[in-house]
């Protein structure tokens, strides 16, 4: 097993460094003026000239990215025309649209996007595989039929329909939830899960979906093979045969599925943040885009690629716990 997670850890360094150079070559090495993208349009001549000094574009590429790298580790210090603004490690880089350090920006969006994908998350894995679980229990019979038409539906349906109905039909006809409203958790916790509640409905309903069908499929193939097939000659109820051995068996897509998506949420939930104003990394990448904030942008998108990976890290593990022959493979 040590070895395993020595393989991984590497495994996953590498990616980490491989999307760093990928991030900066396609921000950074971009053609055009890059310091006046990076400063924004209202800058001044003198204004872009010193930004170009600080992301050292005089440099041969090599030497820009080394810079880059050493920032991250090391920090960096930033002139702001009257003094020195010192970013501490990591630095990702100055908003040169508002003087912030980017790293203050979104360690301050984070705990709301990890509020919504930690809360949506439980939820879609528990509505997920238990109706899948429930389509292979029931197979052959009219509670699967509807359950693949659910699950169809959801699949097929954006976030924001499914928000927008839920709005109308719990905020304003039946008047059961309050429109979300962030509130932080260290503020008020009661307040921080039911004002969250309605976006994690809405986030869950639609990637249940994908869990269910895959859930179900993986768990039939299991039922299919020659040992459950013993079992049931030796008399093994359905339930037990659905519930310990096939349901073992489709953990492994189930995990795989998960690290992404929960990785990739960090910066995706972009349509549940808006919709229900939460002010999270999904939203001000939107902003930052939309001021052609670069390195907020590219802070982001690390950040993003940072989560991705150590989730599909962490799912390794998991699945090679549920399965010892992954750690022989």
């Amino acid at each position: 097993m040590r070895g395993f997670l020595i393989r991984r850890t590497a495994g996953a360094l590498f990616v980490l460094v491989a999307l760093s150079i990928v991030v900066y070559a396609a921000f950074y090495v971009a053609p055009g003026n890059v310091a006046q993208i990076a400063c924004g349009p209202r800058c001044s001549p003198a204004q872009v000239a010193q930004v170009s000094e600080q992301l050292h574009l005089g440099d041969p590429l090599y030497v820009q990215y080394a810079h880059f790298v050493e920032a991250l580790f090391a920090g960096r210090d930033y002139s702001t025309g009257t003094g020195v603004m010192h970013c501490q490690a990591p630095c990702l880089g100055l908003s040169y649209q508002s003087d912030q350090q980017v790293t203050g920006l979104i360690l301050a969006k984070l705990p709301a996007t990890a509020s919504l994908v930690v809360g949506a998350f439980v939820l879609w894995i528990v509505l997920g595989v238990g109706t899948g679980l429930l389509s292979v229990w029931r197979r052959g019979r009219l509670t699967e039929r509807v359950l693949t038409w659910i699950t169809l539906a959801g699949m097929a349906t954006p976030v924001f329909v499914i928000g927008l109905l839920l709005i109308i039909l719990l905020v304003t006809a039946l008047q059961v939830l309050p429109f979300p409203d962030y509130v932080p958790f260290t503020d008020d916790p009661e307040q921080w899960a039911w004002n969250l509640l309605l976006p994690w409905i809405s986030l869950a309903l639609i990637s249940a979906a994908p869990y269910a069908r895959m859930t179900r499929a993986s768990m039939l193939e299991t039922l299919a093979e020659d040992h459950v097939r013993t079992f049931r000659a030796y008399g093994v109820g359905e339930g037990t045969l659905v519930g310990r051995h096939a349901l073992r068996g489709a953990l492994a897509p189930v995990i795989a599925l998960a690290a992404l998506d929960v990785g990739s949420m960090f910066g995706g939930a972009v349509l549940t943040e808006s919709l229900f104003g939460i002010p999270g990394v999904g939203r001000e990448l939107v902003d930052a885009v939309k001021n052609v904030d670069l390195p907020v942008v590219v802070g982001l998108v690390l950040t993003t690629g940072f989560f991705v990976v150590l989730a599909n890290t962490v799912a390794d593990v998991l699945h090679a716990m549920a399965d010892r022959r992954v750690v022989l493979a």
